[in-house]
């Protein structure tokens, strides 16, 4: 199990995450930001539980962020 944390109110919008793990993130049509899918808001923190299987996918996409808002961590 591992949990994937996103900071939004800082996302520049660069599309690294959707690109890299296009499965688990999307861009808002809105505001122009990143969106972590089915994620729960908790103050200004989105966080998700996710199998195993998607560390590979959300850790490049952490590592490619360039305003560092992405978090992996393996339970």
């Amino acid at each position: 199990m591992i949990v994937v944390t996103q900071n939004r109110k800082k996302c520049i919008g660069c599309n690294y995450c959707v690109e890299l793990a296009h499965a688990y993130w999307r861009m808002s049509k809105k505001d122009g930001k990143s969106v972590l899918l089915n994620a729960t808001e908790k103050r200004g923190m989105y966080i998700i539980r996710l199998e195993d299987e998607a560390f590979e996918a959300n850790e490049a996409a952490a590592l490619a962020c360039p305003v560092k808002i992405i978090q992996v961590k393996q339970l």
